[in-house]
């Protein structure tokens, strides 16, 4: 596929002469900074404002059923501010069920009132000699080329953390419990699903280093991991020799303000090269850690 499918012939007029979609009800988020570059022949900077979450908004996520880690993560639309948040901690050492309520985890789970902090994910991208005069190359490739990579930049935010420490990252939460990876890979994640249930949770997600998931397809296990609802989601920011194992969906929620932008930063590269900048504002609350496990050889 060559960048000049990714937008039909008409669009590019509809680039040129309709008036601005941030929200993006018309048009991709290429669309929407190729029009805007269109109508700008100064030599300023030029930012567009985009309402919405820029990482989800990569096109071939639509055709292709590859999850990363915020496609196990739900979602909750929030304002642009910190959000109060509910976390759950395990007091008294207790990790392992009995047969009785009393006996389990959560009957002695601590819950206290958080508050999440935003923070900013960018991404740079240099743009090619030529690019800004092409509109429907230029859309093509802020939205298959510059998001993708924003992408790979939400990853690792959400598994590492943030520099700023306002995204904890989830291979690092505090009350994350640890085990051990053992030879049989398809033995050792069903143990570990099991162990994430201890916690009054349900597996129901993992996330691998591609070189594990394409070995999960091939001995069989992603199949029957599928079957029960277990979504795997691969990305190159996952170490090797590593899986997380989680209720992901009860653990913790990506919080999204629908702030976003996309700038044409004009002569920023080392070399003097227009620069694009893609940015999203997001957060993260953590509800319960414990309901993670992180599987290390």
């Amino acid at each position: 596929m060559t960048m000049t499918t990714a937008v039909q012939p008409n669009v590019v007029e509809v680039t040129r002469q309709t008036l601005s979609d941030p929200a993006l009800t018309r048009r991709t988020p290429g669309e929407e900074f190729a029009w805007a570059v269109s109508r700008d022949r100064g030599t300023d900077d030029v930012t567009v404002p985009i309402q919405g979450y820029l990482p989800s908004a990569f096109p071939l996520f639509t055709t292709r059923p590859r999850y990363t880690v915020r496609h196990l993560l739900k979602v909750a639309s929030v304002s642009d501010r910190d959000t109060a948040y509910v976390h759950e901690a395990i007091t008294g050492g207790r990790d392992t069920p009995g047969n009785t309520y009393d006996s389990t985890p959560e009957s002695a789970f601590g819950s206290s009132v958080r508050s999440a902090e935003l923070t900013d994910l960018y991404v740079d991208v240099a743009v090619p000699d030529g690019l800004l005069d092409e509109p429907a190359l230029l859309a093509a490739f802020i939205d298959f080329r510059v998001l993708v990579r924003m992408g790979v930049v939400e990853n690792e935010s959400l598994l590492h953390g943030t520099a700023d420490g306002r995204i904890e990252g989830l291979l690092s939460l505090t009350g994350l419990r640890t085990g051990p990876f053992g030879d049989d890979v398809s033995e050792a994640l069903t143990m570990g699903a099991a162990r994430v249930e201890d916690t009054g949770g349900s597996c129901d997600g993992i996330v691998a280093h591609p070189a594990l998931y394409w070995q999960l397809l091939r001995d069989g296990t992603l199949a029957k991991l599928n079957s029960v609802g277990v979504k795997v989601a691969r990305t190159r920011m996952m170490p090797h020799g590593k899986a997380l194992l989680g209720d992901f969906r009860a653990a913790v929620t990506l919080l999204d303000p629908n702030v976003s932008s996309i700038t044409l930063r004009r002569k920023a590269g080392p070399n003097g090269e227009d620069m694009v900048r893609a940015h999203s504002r997001m957060g993260l609350a953590v509800h319960l850690p414990q309901h993670f496990l992180l599987l290390s050889r």
